[in-house]
């Protein structure tokens, strides 16, 4: 177990995270300080800047609130390993439709960064354009 703990704001730095947003992640469940100090602090382990880590790479594959809190749950199932056989490959399976869908999604991002930088190279192009001449 970790045995520093740290305040919202160190968390916040470490993770790129704005304190509203690590916040907001503790009201609907999808991590929770591990402690609190005497004064009421929310204070983190780097369980939880693991924790928030996972959720922030999971936001820009469009994942939803739900479907963060359901990955979470069924990879906090595995991690506690009290799972008798059928449920571990139960989960694990539920887990692999996850890793499926991320996949394709990665494979969507790929395509349009692509086209994007394909843009960005046509619009380069244009600005190394030679000036025309001026006619008189």
């Amino acid at each position: 177990m970790d045995s520093k703990h740290m305040q919202i704001g160190e968390v916040a730095t470490r993770t790129g995270l704005s304190l509203r947003t690590i916040r907001h992640y503790e009201e609907t469940g999808l991590v929770v300080p591990s402690a609190r100090s005497r004064g009421g602090f929310r204070l983190y382990t780097e369980t939880d800047v693991a924790r928030l880590m996972v959720i922030r790479r999971m936001k820009p594959l469009g994942f939803t609130l739900g479907q963060m809190r359901d990955l979470l749950e069924a990879t906090d199932r595995l991690d506690a390993g009290a799972l008798d056989i059928g449920e571990r490959e139960a989960v694990l399976e539920h887990v692999r439709t996850y890793e499926q869908a991320v996949t394709e999604q990665v494979e969507r991002l790929r395509l349009q960064l692509a086209r994007a930088e394909e843009f960005a190279a046509t619009l380069r192009s244009r600005l190394e354009e030679p000036v025309p001449a001026p006619r008189f």
